[in-house]
């Protein structure tokens, strides 16, 4: 078994690979139902501060579902050489290094690794959804708003909205974020400021309404506007679904919906398994 499988379940760790991703050798943890069958598949990038190993119970769930995993380090995060780069400070950039990343590793998936872990096509790209959390979540809603393969999406704990987090509007409750960066970089990976192009697919999100890192009312914001993008693509706004707790017990009523976990990622995986139906 990898050591770094040391805290999964043991029928997970069994179906568990770690490799390397496209030309920058991007760190990956690969899961596959039986490594042969062509499966469905979710992208999966974790928050800041933590890797790609961190959440073994979604894993787990979506294997005995059916669906394949592809969770990736974020850059300066995990297996990634160089410095760490988790601190708030990083967060833009490291943002926009993992959103110029996603089509490496979609083109990693479709042509098999040097390492011949896993044999073409059994990570099914016609059938591969994005999803991450916080950091991995503004990852994700960005990369939504440029072409892309994917047939549905899962953010947790996030916003599509930074300019609410880093330059909040004049009387509004929200305290900006303690960084200072250019409004043109953060603009640059914001996603509601490029909603123009993108395609409606089916996205959950699931947020706390407590959440003090990520308030609550800068993703709201956000789904509303991308309701009425859906609208005025002719496209049916419920497509978009929202799931909230309130006073989880969670960090900083952050990451991981604390008592609710549980029931999150359960409603997470029912979702994939109706759009990418295993």
């Amino acid at each position: 078994m990898h050591p770094r499988f040391a805290q999964f379940p043991s029928a997970l760790a069994a179906q568990a690979k770690i490799t390397r991703l496209g030309p920058s050798s991007i760190p990956a943890l690969l899961v596959h139902p039986d490594w042969q069958t062509p499966s469905p598949t979710l992208l999966w990038l974790h928050g800041r501060t933590v890797s790609k190993e961190l959440d073994p119970g979604r894993y787990l769930r979506l294997l005995r579902a059916g669906i394949a995993t592809v969770a990736i380090d974020l850059p300066g995060h995990g297996e990634r050489e160089g410095p760490k780069r988790t601190g708030p400070e990083h967060t833009v950039d490291v943002l926009a290094e993992a959103v110029a990343e996603i089509d490496e590793v979609l083109d990693a998936l479709t042509s098999p690794a040097a390492d011949a872990l896993y044999p073409a096509g059994c990570f099914d790209t016609s059938r591969i959804a994005m999803g991450g959390m916080s950091a991995g979540g503004m990852v994700t809603l960005r990369r939504l708003c440029d072409p892309h393969p994917f047939a549905a999406a899962v953010v947790e704990a996030t916003t599509g909205r930074l300019a609410d987090l880093y330059f909040p509007a004049e009387g509004s409750p929200l305290r900006p974020w303690p960084v200072d960066h250019p409004r043109a970089r953060v603009d640059a990976i914001d996603a509601s400021q490029h909603l123009d192009s993108w395609r409606p697919i089916p996205l959950l999100a699931i947020s706390t309404t407590t959440d003090l890192v990520v308030p609550f009312e800068t993703q709201q914001h956000f789904l509303d506007d991308l309701r009425a993008h859906y609208t005025a693509q002719h496209a049916d706004p419920h497509m978009i679904e929202l799931k909230t707790y309130a006073d989880t017990g969670a960090p900083q009523e952050h990451a991981g919906f604390g008592k609710f976990g549980n029931d999150a990622k359960n409603a997470a995986t029912e979702f994939l398994v109706r759009c990418l139906k295993p």
